[in-house]
């Protein structure tokens, strides 16, 4: 991974002016396995809440991965109105207020990661076909290759997306303006 900063790692909504701003160093330290456990169950409990409201079904699960709570919302049945949700503004602003609801209750910066109806799945595969356009571009002469601006989240995923491919990127830009840059190695 290269030159993704902490703030790449700690927000993943940009565009929101909560995630914008950089948490302090002492909310970015290396949280333990029961803090994110907490932090999941207090996300999970205000997203549950939050499809009852609403009248969505869904099933929620919760995982620890690296320091992080993955929150995922998924549908048992095969007629779901959770797709409502799963539109990537939408499950960015749903974990936003999530983390606001951990932050609320917890006083520290959340990092947990939501997904409704595998939406970060699809994104992620959009985010592929991004890249491998844009290193066909480079491939055909181009000295580099400019992403549009995504969230810190989108971006990560980028750079690995890159990295596997051989190709060197780095995060250029700010607050919404903030876009991912891909050169040869």
């Amino acid at each position: 991974m290269s030159d993704v900063t902490e703030t790449d790692l700690e927000t993943t909504g940009e565009s929101n002016a909560v995630a914008a701003t950089e948490a302090p160093a002492e909310e970015s330290e290396v949280r333990t396995a029961s803090q994110v456990e907490e932090e999941g169950d207090i996300a999970a409990d205000y997203i549950e809440e939050l499809l009852d409201i609403s009248d969505l079904d869904g099933d929620i699960d919760i995982d620890a991965r690296g320091g992080r709570a993955y929150i995922s919302v998924n549908s048992s049945e095969g007629t779901s109105n959770l797709s409502l949700l799963s539109k990537p503004d939408t499950v960015n602003a749903l974990q936003e207020l999530a983390r606001i609801a951990v932050q609320t209750k917890t006083g520290s910066f959340s990092r947990l990661i939501l997904d409704v109806g595998g939406s970060r799945e699809a994104r992620a595969a959009e985010l592929t076909l991004l890249v491998d356009k844009a290193i066909e571009r480079i491939e055909a002469g181009a000295e580099a290759a400019s992403l549009p601006a995504m969230s810190s989240y989108e971006r990560k995923l980028v750079h690995d997306i890159v990295a596997e491919r051989g190709f060197v990127s780095e995060s250029e830009g700010e607050g919404r303006d903030r876009h991912t840059v891909i050169t040869r190695a």
